[in-house]
């Protein structure tokens, strides 16, 4: 008996937990199953100790298509608050699950990223494209709103005239395209990606990892609150961060004249 392939490959080494999105023939679309599956894996990661950075790519011609809708138009009649029940529990708690992941999240965008796709690799602190790779906000599309958290997302990485720009018109963006616009940290050749994201991950592993993770909640809160609520967070993770081993070996190695050596505590 032929044992199917997993939806998601998924393993951790050398410090890093690599995750795969794995139905290229659907240009790996999330079904509900795939989507409680990745939060899931990020909430273990997040928790791990031993993990210092988490790796997300797709197989095949997709980095992911979106949410699997096959099956959606003929769901009979809709109750009140299903949809939106629905999406709290799908959509926007696999996007909260990349934000709040207290480990850096590298998307290594391998091909076309659509809809919820676009927003799950937006969402990932590092977003690496290779050169086929394209964005598309696909919900005009369909005649649908952005879910996934999109419209919070880009309006704050873009500005919401571009933002308004791709979700109103729906075309393909270019790799290239988003770089310039700030959506893409990096774009490399088909090949490299696989390479480039490895050698990123491979930093954040000796990095000290909960100075990042505090770095990130920072960051991620900084556009919602005003200067003094920022300031106040801001002394907090300084006041929690000097309890850290790493914050320790960190001004000792300074100290010392020698490279710290952290160990992610």
């Amino acid at each position: 008996m032929t044992v199917p392939e997993p939806s998601i490959h998924h393993r951790t080494e050398q410090h890093v937990t690599h995750l795969t999105l794995n139905r290229p023939e659907a240009l790996n679309a999330l079904t509900p199953n795939m989507r409680d599956q990745l939060i899931a894996l990020l909430a273990d990661a997040s928790a791990d100790p031993d993990v210092r950075a988490v790796v997300l790519t797709g197989t095949g011609r997709g980095f992911c298509a979106g949410a699997d809708l096959r099956g959606s138009a003929a769901a009979g009649e809709r109750i009140a608050g299903d949809v939106s029940r629905t999406l709290r529990l799908g959509a926007q708690r696999l996007i909260a699950a990349v934000l709040d992941c207290e480990k850096p999240v590298i998307a290594a965008v391998n091909g076309t990223a659509a809809g919820l796709g676009a927003h799950l690799a937006f969402a990932c602190d590092l977003v690496l494209a290779a050169e086929p790779a394209k964005f598309i906000e696909v919900f005009v599309r369909r005649a649908l709103v952005p879910d996934g958290g999109g419209a919070y997302l880009l309006p704050r990485v873009i500005g919401p005239q571009r933002a308004k720009e791709l979700m109103f018109f729906g075309d393909a963006l270019t790799a290239t395209d988003a770089e310039r616009l700030g959506l893409v940290n990096r774009v490399v050749p088909d090949g490299e990606l696989d390479k480039t994201a490895g050698e990123w991950a491979a930093r954040l592993t000796v990095a000290p990892t909960r100075a990042l993770a505090l770095t990130k909640q920072l960051v991620n809160a900084s556009l919602d609150t005003d200067r003094a609520t920022a300031f106040a967070a801001e002394a907090a993770a300084q006041e929690i961060n000097m309890t850290t081993e790493d914050a320790r070996e960190g001004l000792a190695s300074f100290v010392e004249r020698r490279s710290p050596q952290y160990r992610g505590r």
